[in-house]
C-alpha cells in the first residue's frame, strides 16, 4: 500500500439503509424529528418556520428545466392544552403509543420543548423506539412500508 493510502483510516463498507428496514424507519423518523426541532426553535423565538421541498419546473422565459424550492406544509407535533405543552411522536401520520394508553409527552413550558425533542432524538438513535416503529409499519399497507 502506498504512503498516501496508508495515512487514511480504512474501514469496511457500511450497511445501506435500504438493506435494513429498521434503520430506514429510524432515519425517516429522525429526519422528521429534526424538522420538529427546527420548528420548535422557531416557535420559541416567535418566528415563522418554513420548510421547503425541491421540484423540477420549466422556466417560462428560457424553457429550461430548473430546480426550484417550494414551501411545504409541515404539521406541528407539539401543541398547548391547559397552559402546558405536549409532544406527540408520529410515524406514518399516527402518534406512537409510547406506553400503554399514552401517546403524548408532557413538556410543560415552551422552553422545554427543544430539550424534550433532543431527548427523543437520542432515544431513536439508541434504538429505543424500534419496536414501536416496527409495529406501526406492520399496520401499513404493503406499498407504504
Amino acid at each position: 500500500m502506498s504512503k498516501l493510502l496508508s495515512s487514511l483510516k480504512l474501514s469496511t463498507r457500511p450497511e445501506k439503509t435500504s438493506d435494513n428496514p429498521e434503520l430506514k424507519r429510524r432515519e425517516k423518523l429522525l429526519a422528521k424529528l429534526d424538522q420538529q426541532l427546527a420548528m420548535a426553535q422557531s416557535h420559541i423565538k416567535g418566528e415563522i418556520y418554513t420548510c421547503y421541498r425541491e421540484k423540477w419546473q420549466k422556466n417560462a422565459e428560457t424553457g429550461v428545466q430548473e430546480k426550484v424550492k417550494i414551501p411545504k406544509n409541515v404539521a406541528k407535533w407539539f401543541y398547548k392544552r391547559g397552559g402546558q405543552y405536549y409532544l406527540e411522536v408520529r410515524f406514518a401520520n399516527k402518534p406512537l403509543e409510547l406506553s400503554k394508553g399514552n401517546h403524548a409527552i408532557e413538556v410543560g413550558e415552551v422552553e422545554n420543548l427543544t430539550t424534550i425533542i433532543a431527548t427523543v432524538i437520542e432515544a431513536v438513535v439508541a434504538g429505543e423506539l424500534d419496536k414501536l416503529l416496527t409495529e406501526s409499519a406492520s399496520q401499513l399497507p404493503l406499498s407504504k412500508k
